[in-house]
């Protein structure tokens, strides 16, 4: 029963983000395992499981190798609250200011994220040129951007 619940819980942290024991316990039991929360406490411990920051900026459980995928979004996140100055945007240009010589490195995480409504960026050494697909679309990328700072 062990192997079998341990299996289970790989294949839910996999599935999706789960941030507290109890989601796990609650995700078990929903999928018709009777457990407690000692157990699964023990068999976080077994699978030696770490908390790794998720997409949305907390922490979910995850498997000891995961720590080393990269996650653009919480390192594009964090860049910007180090490093961003100004944002503006006009018809389908949206341009950003950083401090000098961060510009590169914010760009290519903008670019490893691949939207669908960015076309691409440009960079220097304080300015980011990034190129949407509509002017629509700009206005919603400066939002998007603004939202990471908070």
């Amino acid at each position: 029963m062990k192997g079998i619940r341990q299996f289970k819980i790989k294949e839910i942290i996999t599935a999706r983000d789960v941030e507290t024991q109890e989601d796990l316990v609650e995700a078990l039991r929903h999928s018709g395992m009777q457990v407690t929360q000692a157990t699964v406490s023990r068999d976080i411990k077994e699978l030696m499981l770490i908390k790794i920051p998720s997409s949305s900026g907390s922490y979910k459980y995850a498997m000891p190798g995961e720590s080393q995928k990269p996650n653009p979004i919480h390192k594009l996140r964090r860049a910007l609250q180090d490093h961003f100055t100004h944002i503006d945007y006009t018809d389908n240009l949206v341009v950003m200011k950083c401090l000098p010589g961060t510009a590169n490195t914010i760009a290519a995480l903008i670019d490893t994220m691949d939207t669908p409504d960015i076309m691409g960026t440009i960079s220097g050494d304080d300015t980011i040129l990034i190129i949407c697909r509509s002017s629509t679309q700009s206005k919603l990328v400066v939002e998007r951007f603004i939202d990471m700072l908070k």
